[in-house]
């Protein structure tokens, strides 16, 4: 049976905004199937040479579904990876867009343009009609040397009814970054209401709410087919944190053959990882009572005993005998310009709440030191099959919340000890301004 499908190249003389994708290294993409292996895909095949007829294998039928097309055209392959970003440059070249699908390298002060491809595969049109379609882009609220944009698809009669994906955000010189959301950048551009340039899109966007599109109006409501795929993007900027430090938070799995720490790694229900903070003095000066905190995610349980502070003095580590790493934190002592210190940690996957399918457990590691407090984030993976007989909602991707920062009590006096000394303690009040606090409050002055 064949389906019609609109030519790519008409599509790209529309959109404007499309280019190819860098070949992914990391798929991030995901969905709320339930499936442990993901949802159906589907691929277009004996297409003629400029793709207005194909296949579909398999066929779709009544089902919707979007971004589910692993070889389309028009994004360089897998619609699964329909999230990217490039470099806002004030020129839009078409075509010739490069667009980075999985991470990209930020410069200060340089503003970015992230991109949603949504596609409802079905290919009949207004029988394959999608209702109540939402579109939503999560942004980080805190800096970091590695931010993660994620962007999703919502409909209630799509299968899955939850598509999403992300884009990595890299700092270029290891200092750590925010990124400032460009209000009312928010742009929609298909083959009806946002043809010709396109239109604006609220900026309930980057909120819980999210923004409904549609094909002849904003109404939720978008055919299947090529001839109603869009392109959404927002506008971000890029903001340097003037700080004198820089964390790194990896992990491992307890029992892998690869001993290495990486930023994500997969795992099962009662498996043991090790979680790793890495925390450096990129200044000239010596500095003191350096705080380390860790924010565990609700499926991983601390391991009691088993903090271990490894520095000049302690090279094979030495036992911190004290488990408020992940309630109040640490102080770790001071430390001389270029010094640095690894905290390690473990911890066991438990299932209190998971859902059906693939589990994103998201770790943060918090520094203070003096004024400042960043963090950086891990993943550990970890897919449920057992009694998924029912899909279940993915939830979104957890984030560090106001309640799990350092706590603003004010402490005893710290000593102003060596890297030797490990001293329990907290970050006194008026001590640190949040990562959040710049977020929120550069915004307008420092676009």
């Amino acid at each position: 049976m064949k389906h019609i499908i609109k030519t790519a190249s008409a599509v790209l003389a529309v959109a404007g905004i499309i280019g190819v994708n860098v070949a992914p290294a990391v798929m991030a993409w995901g969905d709320n199937s339930g499936n442990a292996s993901g949802r159906q895909t589907y691929t277009l095949t004996n297409c003629d040479a400029n793709y207005t007829t194909c296949n579909i294998e398999p066929l779709l039928g009544d089902k919707v579904t979007f971004n589910s097309i692993t070889n389309n055209p028009e994004i360089g392959g897998d619609e699964r990876n329909f999230v990217g970003a490039r470099l806002n440059t004030g020129v839009n070249s078409g075509k010739a867009n490069k667009w980075n699908a999985n991470e990209i390298t930020v410069e200060d002060g340089k503003e970015y343009l992230v991109r949603l491809y949504a596609h409802n595969n079905n290919p009949n049109a207004e029988k394959g009609m999608a209702k109540d379609v939402t579109l939503h882009f999560t942004l980080p609220t805190q800096a970091g040397t590695s931010l993660s944009v994620q962007g999703s698809i919502d409909s209630s009669n799509a299968n899955p009814t939850r598509v999403y994906d992300d884009v990595v955000f890299k700092s270029a010189d290891g200092r750590a970054f925010y990124l400032d959301y460009i209000e009312g950048s928010a742009l929609y551009e298909n083959n009806g209401i946002g043809a010709n340039g396109g239109i604006k899109l609220s900026d309930n966007i980057i909120t819980s709410n999210g923004a409904k599109i549609g094909y002849s109006a904003l109404d939720g409501n978008i055919p299947g087919c090529f001839k109603y795929d869009s392109y959404t993007t927002i506008r971000v900027k890029a903001v340097y944190l003037d700080n004198s430090y820089t964390v790194e938070k990896t992990v491992r799995k307890i029992g892998d053959s690869d001993k290495t720490f990486k930023d994500t790694v997969d795992a099962n229900v009662g498996d043991t990882v090790e979680y790793q903070i890495h925390y450096k003095n990129t200044s000239s000066q010596h500095v003191d009572n350096v705080m380390v905190k860790d924010i565990l995610p609700n499926n991983m349980e601390y391991i009691k005993g088993t903090t271990k502070l490894y520095n000049t003095t302690n090279k094979n580590g030495v036992v911190v005998n004290d488990d408020t790493i992940i309630t109040t934190g640490i102080n770790i002592g001071g430390y001389n310009a270029n010094g640095d210190a690894y905290i390690r940690f473990r911890a066991k996957v438990v299932d209190k709440d998971m859902v059906c399918g693939t589990n994103k457990l998201v770790n943060w590691g918090q520094v203070g030191v003096g004024k400042t407090t960043l963090q950086d984030n891990a993943f550990v993976m970890v897919k449920k099959t057992e009694g998924c007989d029912k899909p279940t909602p993915t939830p979104e991707p957890d984030k560090p919340q106001e309640d799990n920062k350092f706590p603003n009590d004010t402490p005893a006096a710290m000593p102003t000890t060596g890297p030797a000394s490990v001293v329990t303690g907290v970050i006194g009040a008026g001590s640190v301004v949040t990562v959040a606090g710049y977020y929120i409050a550069s915004r307008k002055s420092l676009r």
